[in-house]
């Protein structure tokens, strides 16, 4: 065989060897791309993504998007074709897979980790909407979550609430922790709790629940490598209750993120007029109950989304901005907020058309 021709070959047969590699050998990232967008003031799969009964709306127009990110399961092996293609491509993203899943997390895990943060994102959505509309909300705390193998395993329940511990009334979560971490490991501390049976009674005859018991706890050393606390094996959260009927209806979609643009599409429902004049915009953030609006992930994959989807204008957490600014999307305006206030204030320039007004994101 001639030395060129079988230069060749070795050549082509090295190749194909490389492909093969690349294509078999797996390696330790993920993948995120833009996900779907979804107008909270329109209807998704047939039915209205907000409906409130017991309190008069008004008819909303334009676009407030929510918007998502795709990202690869916890159980996919990318391999090294895939992960050059992806870092290649301008609208995806490819990081190490434990950025995503830390901790060995499964995609069983990482998916109820999901659902509860997008359910508690809808809860805090509700009551910044209505606290924005000075609209009471009752609220007290809760047990959210019992630590299997804890001593309050048996002893509480989620649902559980709070009024008060050793005595001293409970007003937030964090004063239940604080509150614990006043013994030591081993002493004893005194919950005193509507038991979450009584107090989903209560709510549903419309009733203020009054049946308290008192439960001693022995308490247990943490397991903080630096600080060895007195623990019950409890998470405190808060619940509440609304004056009128508000439901969140949205499957196949979870975190935290949408949190801001729910409780806009709540606040324009219950208003006369449009918050956006008919304007397409699109945003994203976490918000808690005073409307205080927080970072998420992703920034730059929900922005493309939302301008593929046809978004102008984009609200944009704060503690996101620069990162966002570094590669906006052509023919997006990225606004900057911290609360539901700015972002309440930022739509009134957009539809009034003062879009000069608008603080803008920039690249610190």
């Amino acid at each position: 065989m001639p030395r060129r021709t079988a230069t060749m070959l070795a050549s082509t047969l090295m190749l194909i060897a490389l492909l093969c590699a690349g294509v078999l050998i797996p390696v330790p990232y993920s993948e995120l791309s833009p996900g779907p967008t979804v107008n909270t003031l329109g209807d998704h799969d047939g039915e209205p993504v907000l409906q409130i009964s017991g309190r008069k709306t008004y008819p909303a127009s334009g676009h407030l998007n929510m918007t998502t990110v795709r990202v690869t399961s916890a159980d996919y092996r990318m391999n090294i074709v895939e992960a050059v293609y992806g870092w290649l491509a301008h609208d995806n993203k490819v990081v190490p897979h434990d950025t995503l899943y830390p901790d060995g997390k499964t995609e069983e895990e990482s998916t109820q980790e999901n659902a509860e943060e997008f359910s508690q994102s809808q809860e805090t959505a509700k009551v910044a909407a209505l606290k924005a509309l000075d609209i009471p909300v009752r609220s007290w705390v809760i047990v959210s979550t019992v630590v299997k193998g804890s001593p309050a395993e048996g002893r509480l329940h989620a649902g559980d609430v709070v009024k008060a511990v050793d005595g001293t009334a409970v007003k937030e979560p964090a004063d239940v922790a604080e509150l614990v971490t006043k013994h030591k490991p081993g002493q004893d501390v005194v919950f005193t709790v509507v038991p979450a049976k009584e107090q989903a009674a209560a709510e549903k005859e419309n009733r203020t629940a009054t049946k308290t018991e008192d439960i001693t706890i022995t308490t247990a050393r943490s397991d903080d490598s630096l600080e060895k606390r007195a623990i019950v094996g409890i998470s405190a959260g808060t619940d509440h209750t609304f004056p009128f009927s508000i439901d969140i209806k949205l499957a196949d979609v979870g975190g935290p993120s949408a949190g801001l643009m729910f409780a806009l599409g709540i606040y324009d429902k219950l208003t006369p007029g449009s918050l956006t004049g008919g304007k397409f915009v699109a945003g994203t953030g976490t918000i808690d109950d005073d409307g205080k609006v927080g970072p998420i992930g992703g920034i730059q994959m929900k922005t493309v989304g939302a301008r593929d989807k046809g978004a102008r204008y984009f609200l944009t957490p704060a503690d996101n901005c620069s990162s966002a600014a570094k590669d906006t999307p052509a023919g997006l305006t990225l606004v900057k907020v911290n609360t539901i206030d700015d972002a309440l204030g930022a739509l009134r320039d957009i539809r009034s058309g003062k879009t000069a007004d608008l603080p803008t994101c920039t690249v610190r």
